[in-house]
């Protein structure tokens, strides 16, 4: 579907990848502060697969404009949480080229 030239898109923010980035700086900050020593027994707190914590980790990784595009809703429908989880690279200029 195609906007009428001129025509604002509109801006919806996913909720699901704004509750990901909220719990990524969360649990970091839990573990750098040494709430928790390791991934494990944050894990087991939460309930949640280690695993799972420790991809959701990498999107504190992500350049910061990038995480305030996302909490803006100002980011290309092609950007979804799963697309984030996966393997994205930890320089900044080479995220901006993956995600634009």
């Amino acid at each position: 579907m195609q906007l009428p030239e001129g025509a604002a898109h509109s801006r919806r923010t996913d909720n699901t990848l704004v509750k990901a980035l909220a719990r990524a700086f969360r649990w970091k900050r839990m573990l750098e502060s040494g709430e928790f020593a390791t991934i494990a027994e944050l894990a087991d707190l939460e309930g949640i697969a280690p695993s799972y914590i420790t991809r959701v980790l990498r999107l504190t990784l992500l350049a910061p404009d990038l995480v305030e595009a996302l909490l803006d809703a100002r980011q290309g429908p092609e950007v979804t949480l799963v697309r984030l989880l996966e393997q994205l690279p930890e320089n900044w200029a080479e995220q901006r080229q993956d995600l634009s």
